[in-house]
């Protein structure tokens, strides 16, 4: 971190906007800046897509425009963040250098007519990218108005794949730089298999067309990781030069939270802290999520949690405040009275002490005409603008809340270089997919607070924090990972293992060891033998004590060795009366192999018999479709308590609690209405 924000001060929650005075008359503007403050938001994100307003013409540079529109912020005391343009390049720019757009797999190039059509590893738009933002930062950095900077927009949005020469060009630069020699790299990436040793650099590129869609694991691998480098290096290059020009106490962020890319070691490279992007209405789009999901706009707390990993308080930079839609994709509904409300509470539950609406007016013309706004079209005033003026007042009884952390004993172990791999190889994506997914729910329904924690980016001191970690399918696995999980058990930690565990290494290769590879020695298990379940096996049931449960996608044939305990067995199909689940105590604490993926009954059967589930039992009774959501510190702790339902739900406060939102004193059977909600000083 870099710089205390004021936005995110640890005092007050604060709410914001996003502005786009290019799309609107300028007669307009002071109205629209007044009728902001006068609803309780005071900071506007502006200029992400506006580059050909400061250069028009290249080389020629011109801030009449902004100056006139920070002006008036100034005059009425709106707080600004300036996004940096370099989202949306101006046509002179990618006519005149072509070599900048991006290119698809199949060799098709990315044209001039939508956004992030750019590549990161072109020179000329490196070059270009810096002159702009210095331009910008020396101009307008200065500004009274100006709090914060905001970096490009949803970086690896739209596409986290990048084809062009110059990614190729880079790419071989960046595995110079990792493998030094090409017997290095032909030994990393396998190449002997199908005859693709590599005899010059020149031979390589990032991945293209192949016969049968096949790839090189191994190559992808790297490539995954390569454009990761990429986007955190043309972030680096935008911050390093913005830093120069900040006045005290002015931050620097960007938005989103996209693939192939470490968000993790690009907040602690670059920014200031970490805003995401939150479109709950997402679950309820006509054309992106036809599956039937009980969680619906409630699974968007898996995605806060991520957010909340990368950094624990957080701004949104970009929330649901209108129906969702493009002319060509992503149509869902008006958010429902209250939605609005419920979506903000969700995302200051997780740790957003900053909320920024997506966007002030819904736009008239261009590809989002109908991803509306706080306002509709006509700018008249309606149900929208009075919640956020609602929300407004709930915001400043939540200033207790605002620094507190998010409060979890349990977490989600992942890390880079498996979540990538999941990506690519459809084994291992299938195990974790079923596991993180079902984690999640049963810890929802279940009312137990979750983490999700980066093993590649935590200490010791963080993971000693959890009592109980889940690492569903950590199949790369490095000496130095196994280090940390070791160390986390010995001094007295609860680890679960689940099937497909360790191995791999870190290129992506299969191990010749007995699994599970190299935690073989922490857990004390064998695995002799694995399968998928077979689609005429039936259910695969396993036997833990007294409960049985299902057994999900995949088994591990799972046994002890000395020094374990064999806590649980197949009881059907061809694995009746195999190990499904070893434990093993290690120094203080214990560990856990079992040897499938997660389902939520197996999930949840683990959070109860390891007495972790529901911790705030004892003081709340709540249905499975309220989530609870706990932030606190060592002196109070505020329980969050969300009906995602339209109807109401009745909850049980089982002792006298104060609730921030209302100022009474819940006790006893309380209702709580549709999309209502309730923020409890327990």
């Amino acid at each position: 971190m870099f710089q205390v924000a004021a936005i995110l001060d640890g005092k007050r929650m604060v709410l914001g906007t996003c502005y786009y005075p290019e799309h609107w008359p300028e007669l307009m503007w002071k109205d629209d800046l007044r009728r902001m403050l006068d609803t309780g938001i005071e900071v506007i994100r502006i200029a992400e897509f506006a580059w050909n307003l400061t250069e028009p013409e290249e080389g020629v540079f011109t801030y009449d425009f902004f100056d006139r529109f920070l002006d008036l912020c100034d005059e009425t005391g709106m707080k600004v963040i300036f996004g940096t343009p370099t989202a949306t390049p101006p046509a002179w720019l990618t006519e005149k250098y072509p070599e900048v757009l991006n290119v698809d797999i199949d060799g098709k190039t990315y044209r001039h007519g939508a956004r992030r059509h750019y590549n990161y590893n072109a020179p000329v738009y490196r070059a270009l990218t810096e002159r702009i933002v210095t331009k910008l930062a020396a101009h307008y950095a200065s500004r009274k108005c100006i709090i914060g900077w905001q970096i490009d927009n949803e970086l690896n949005c739209e596409t986290a794949e990048f084809h062009s020469e110059a990614d190729s060009a880079a790419f071989r630069l960046f595995l110079r730089d990792k493998y030094h020699t090409l017997d290095a790299l032909n030994k990393a990436w396998g190449t002997v298999f199908w005859n693709q040793t590599y005899t010059s650099w020149e031979q390589l590129h990032v991945p293209r067309k192949t016969v049968s869609y096949s790839t090189n694991p191994h190559e992808v691998l790297d490539y995954i990781r390569f454009v990761s480098f990429s986007a955190r290096s043309f972030c680096k290059l935008q911050c390093d030069i913005i830093r120069k020009y900040l006045k005290p106490g002015d931050f620097i962020t960007t938005n989103g939270m996209f693939g192939h890319l470490d968000n993790h070691q690009m907040t602690k490279e670059s920014l200031d802290f970490y805003t995401y992007d939150s479109y709950p209405n997402f679950a309820y789009c006509l054309d992106m999520y036809k599956d039937a999901d009980a969680l619906k706009d409630r699974r968007w707390s898996r995605n806060l949690m991520e957010v909340r990993s990368i950094c624990p308080i957080f701004g949104i930079m970009e929330q649901q405040s209108g129906a969702n839609g493009w002319n060509t994709r992503m149509e869902a509904p008006t958010p429902r009275p209250g939605q609005l409300t419920l979506w903000t509470l969700q995302s200051v539950a997780h740790g957003a002490d900053f909320i920024s609406y997506f966007r002030w007016r819904t736009a008239t013309m261009g590809t989002e005409i109908y991803w509306h706004g706080i306002l509709d079209y006509s700018g008249r005033e309606n149900r929208r603008i009075a919640e956020v003026r609602d929300v407004h007042e709930k915001m400043k009884k939540l200033a207790p809340v605002a620094g507190k952390k998010y409060q979890a004993k349990v977490a989600l172990l992942k890390d880079y270089d498996n979540e990538w791999d999941a990506e690519l190889d459809r084994w291992h994506n299938r195990v974790s997919w079923q596991s993180e997914s079902s984690l999640f729910a049963a810890a929802q329904h279940s009312h137990t607070p979750l983490d999700v924690v980066y093993l590649d980016h935590a200490t010791a001191e963080q993971l000693s924090a959890y009592s109980l970690l889940f690492a569903p399918h950590l199949s790369l696995m490095t000496p130095e990972r196994a280090a940390q999980l070791t160390a986390y058990v010995e001094n007295g930690g609860t680890l679960v293992l689940g099937c497909r565990t360790a191995y791999k290494d870190v290129t992506g290769q299969c191990v010749m060891d007995k699994l599970p590879g190299l935690l073989q020695d922490l857990t004390g298990a064998d695995v002799p033998e694995y399968s998928f379940i077979a689609p005429d096996a039936g259910r695969v049931t396993v036997q833990w004590g007294e409960d049985a449960f299902e057994a999900s996608v995949f088994t591990d044939l799972v046994e002890p060795l000395e020094g374990s305990v064999r806590e649980a067995v197949y009881t059907s199909d061809y694995y009746a009366g195999s190990g499904a689940l070893v434990s093993r105590k290690v120094g203080k604490g214990t560990v856990y192999y079992y040897g499938s993926a997660f389902n939520e009954d197996s999930a949840r059967l683990f959070l109860r018999k390891l007495g972790t589930a529901n911790p705030c039992g004892d003081a709340l009774v709540l249905p499975e479709t309220c989530e609870l959501a706990v932030r606190g510190d060592q002196e109070k702790r505020y329980a969050f308590v969300l009906n995602y339902l339209k109807t109401p739900a009745q909850i049980t406060v089982r002792r006298p609690m104060k609730d921030l939102l209302s100022g009474e004193t819940l006790s006893g059977e309380c209702t709580l209405p549709g999309y209502g909600a309730v923020v409890l000083e327990i």
